[in-house]
């Protein structure tokens, strides 16, 4: 493998955030009808960042940060990070984050949190700002109304009547201040039964959600998430391109890197950039856009946050020239096993860490360990023999 000590990202958290700023990957402990995560799930994603913050704090679970990750991180000649600050629970988690920001720091959010946990005056970036740009029924200011599907904002109350005049297919989303990820709230309808469930869905959601989205179903050629960062140190810099893997119903199967992608994605992404920070964005956002075969841009998701293959993005120094792809594992093994199989493939050189979430840290309970990785290697078909080869060893007895 390449001697990576001497190697950096292309651009490091610390790079973009203020010394006085500390971030948080975590939702908060109280879910919505559009993001439930499960506990450990949330706990996991405090590690994504870690390999990209450099000097800037980041707030993680304990059982992202234990001797695990240290192997894994030395396996790639990369020393563990010391700018963590840990939690174990969401009694912990709260206290560190009020007792961060009474010590005068502000805390930069993946997810807004409620004010009751922590007042919107110690947002590192201004929280009104954040809810509005993630707004999806604001979309269509974001992007000076183009790049648009046909879509149609209504309120809950008359959905049903509404969504009656549509054929499918078509999306649904809340159109709402309620943050989601992972197109957890996106609802993809191809028929009758895909509508019967939607509208459970919607039904639950009524007491928290005041108006929903319909939307054209754009039949794509291509998925991409274009990503920029920003500070006043950098101004807007585009920092690459990656292609979603998802089924038909949009749920998400990991990113993959994309080399040649049009010049108009490139700047639509660019334009909608521009207007965020022209409202007092700062940071990296992703933008999913949609290119048909007429070659159409459409922009169906505006991530004014971080997305789960920015690492990817910003770590292609350290990765084989070739194929990338981002993606995440739960163990369905023992947890040794899991473990002793992802340290073989990191040690072939076609499997990068980027986080683990040991299962093994709680005394008390029967928790599944995590893994957040990035494949690389010289082709596509050399990652996928790989990956296939790397399961069938979980699988093994």
């Amino acid at each position: 493998m390449t001697n990576q000590s001497s190697l950096r990202p292309t651009l490091t958290l610390s790079d973009l955030y203020d010394s006085h700023i500390v971030y948080t990957s975590r939702p908060s402990y109280i879910s919505n009808p559009w993001l439930e995560p499960e506990v450990h799930q949330s706990n996991f994603l405090t590690g994504r960042e870690l390999i990209i913050a450099n000097e800037m704090p980041v707030i993680v679970h304990e059982a992202s940060v234990t001797d695990k990750l240290k192997m894994l991180f030395e396996a790639i000649g990369k020393a563990m990070p010391t700018n963590t600050l840990k939690f174990q629970d969401q009694s912990s988690y709260e206290q560190l984050i009020q007792d961060l920001a009474h010590d005068y720091k502000k805390v930069y959010f993946q997810y807004i949190h409620g004010e009751d946990i922590l007042n919107k005056k110690y947002y590192a970036l201004d929280k009104d700002i954040f809810v509005a740009l993630n707004n999806k029924a604001r979309i269509p200011e974001w992007t000076n109304h183009k790049y648009l599907p046909t879509r149609e904002v209504v309120d809950i109350d008359n959905f049903v009547e509404a969504v009656a005049k549509w054929e499918y297919p078509f999306v649904l989303k809340p159109g709402d201040d309620l943050p989601t990820a992972g197109g957890y709230g996106v609802m993809i309808c191809y028929n009758d039964a895909d509508l019967e469930q939607a509208k459970l869905r919607i039904e639950n959601a009524k007491n928290e959600t005041d108006t929903m989205i319909i939307e054209q179903k754009v039949e794509a050629v291509a998925n991409y998430c274009v990503q920029y960062a920003y500070s006043k140190y950098t101004g807007v810099r585009y920092i690459g391109t990656s292609e979603q893997l998802t089924n038909k119903y949009g749920y998400y199967n990991g990113n993959e890197n994309v080399q040649d992608v049009p010049d108009a994605v490139i700047q639509a992404g660019k334009e909608i950039m521009e207007v965020g920070v022209s409202k007092g964005y700062f940071g990296i956002a992703g933008f999913d856009l949609l290119v048909d075969s007429n070659h159409d841009i459409f922009a169906i998701d505006l991530n004014f946050r971080q997305n789960g293959s920015t690492s990817m993005l910003l770590l292609e120094p350290f990765l084989q020239e070739g194929y990338h792809k981002f993606y995440s594992y739960l163990s369905h093994v023992d947890n040794s096993k899991f473990f002793n199989t992802i340290m073989k493939y990191v040690n072939m050189g076609v499997l990068f860490p980027l986080s683990y979430y040991d299962g093994d840290w709680f005394d008390n309970e029967v928790v599944k360990s995590r893994f957040g990785c990035i494949w690389h290697g010289e082709n596509k078909a050399y990652v996928e023999k790989m990956e296939q080869q790397f399961l069938n060893d979980l699988e093994e007895k």
